[in-house]
This record gives structure tokens, C-alpha cells and sequence, in this order.
């Protein structure tokens, strides 16, 4: 009987971090339904929740799902104690420019987060790809490719931390507390998606296609050749008969 990792459901993610609270923010904050703080709290609690859910599902402690939820709770505080909207502005800028700094300092340790982002064990196989590198004598060259991606992946986050900021400053004009705050608030949930999301991840994948083709270039392997097949995984999980 094959053994396979629980996957995310996308949709799910999607309907549960973003689709939900933005109709409960944007709907149901008036004071005939939820009223504004009521509504704040229960539009939050479902990305919390399920970030809490998806530990305990998977055992794992995700770096950067953890940073979302906490980046969604210090939203929530920030809009229940009513505070400035420009302070909400500045924490949707500050988490991303951390992810940023994080990924050029962890080139000085022995763990470099571009190896999260693109080169791992899930996405390829590296072993091969290493061992094509040291017959070619090339490990030196892509080790400065893996510099160079985290270049990319830092500057993915830097675009996403002023395209952040931008958008607060634009969207959230009310007092917080209110019903137009809270619906400012849904909206911006709502266009982070197109507006941040996206051009961050055209960033990311311009990354990955830079990291494929040096890999073609130095290690002398095609993307069929290094990708994960994850029909082999699912047979190198299969559980033995009795």
C-alpha cells in the first residue's frame, strides 16, 4: 500500500486566507451583522486557524507560514487597539524586508535559504546534480549561481515589501475600528493578490529559470534529467506486503 505526504489543497489555501476574510471584512462588518471589531476578529481567525490546523496536520514547522500567521495576528492588534494606519503599513513592509535580509545572511551560514526556495530534495535531484558538477569541475561556478539566485530571491521580496507598503498607504485611509476600515482592510487582502503576489513571483521564477539553465550549462543535465519524478517517490514509500 503506497504511503504519500498530505499535499495543501491551493484552493483551499486561497479560499481560507483570502476569500473569506476579505467577504466577511468587505460584508459582514456593518453593524447589522458582525459590527466592525466582531468582524475584524472572525475574518482573522480564519487564516490563524488554519495555520494552527496545518501544523498539527503535518508535524512541521513551516518558517514561513509561521511568519504569516504572526503577521496576521500583529494586523489584528494593530487594528483592534486602533492604532495609526500608517503602523499597519509599516509591518506589511517589514515582513518581506525580513524574509529578504534573512535570505542574504543565511548565505553566510551553512544553510542558504535559496536552497529552500529552489534547489532542494523536493524539486530536484540534487545528488545527481552535484555529481554531475564535480566531474565537470564546476561546484565553485554554481555555488556563485546560488549567490546570484538569492540575489533574485532577495529582490523578490524587496519588490513585495514596497508594493506592501504602497498599497496600505493607498487603501487604508480610515480610523481603524470602523466599518470603512474594515472593509479598506478586505480590499487590501483581496488585492494583494494581483498587486503583490504575482509580481513577486514572476521575480521567483525568473530565479528558478536562471537556476535551470546554469545547471544545463554547468552540470551538463536537462530538466528532465534532474527533476523529482513523483511517481518514484510515491513507490520508494510503498509499504511492503505482508
Amino acid at each position: 500500500m503506497a504511503k504519500t505526504d498530505k499535499k495543501e489543497n491551493p484552493f483551499v489555501n486561497l479560499l481560507i486566507n483570502v476569500i473569506i476574510p476579505t467577504v466577511i471584512l468587505v460584508k459582514f462588518s456593518g453593524a447589522d451583522y458582525l459590527g466592525p471589531k466582531l468582524g475584524l476578529i472572525v475574518a482573522l481567525a480564519f487564516p490563524i486557524v488554519y495555520g494552527i490546523y496545518d501544523f498539527v496536520r503535518t508535524r512541521k514547522v513551516n518558517f514561513f507560514s509561521a511568519f504569516g500567521v504572526l503577521s496576521v495576528i500583529l494586523t489584528g492588534g494593530m487594528s483592534l487597539l486602533q492604532l495609526d494606519p500608517k503602523y499597519i503599513a509599516i509591518k506589511e513592509a517589514a515582513i518581506p524586508l525580513l524574509f529578504g535580509a534573512a535570505t542574504l545572511i543565511s548565505l553566510k551560514t551553512p544553510y542558504p535559504l535559496v536552497k529552500t526556495f529552489l534547489f532542494n530534495d523536493a524539486i530536484l535531484q540534487t545528488d545527481k546534480v552535484h555529481h554531475a558538477l564535480e566531474e565537470r569541475g564546476n561546484r565553485a561556478a554554481f555555488e556563485r549561481t546560488l549567490v546570484y539566485a538569492s540575489y533574485m530571491i532577495a529582490g523578490s521580496f524587496l519588490l513585495s515589501s514596497v508594493l506592501n507598503y504602497v498599497l496600505a498607504k493607498i487603501v487604508l485611509v480610515s480610523t481603524p475600528g470602523t466599518e470603512e476600515f474594515n472593509a479598506e482592510l478586505g480590499t487590501m487582502t483581496a488585492l494583494s493578490l494581483p498587486v503583490i503576489t504575482i509580481p513577486s513571483m514572476l521575480v521567483l521564477f525568473g530565479a528558478l529559470f536562471y537556476l535551470f539553465r546554469q545547471i544545463k550549462a554547468l552540470a551538463g543535465l536537462s530538466l528532465e534529467d534532474v527533476f523529482v519524478d513523483p511517481s518514484e517517490k510515491t513507490d520508494n514509500n510503498a509499504e511492503p506486503s505482508a
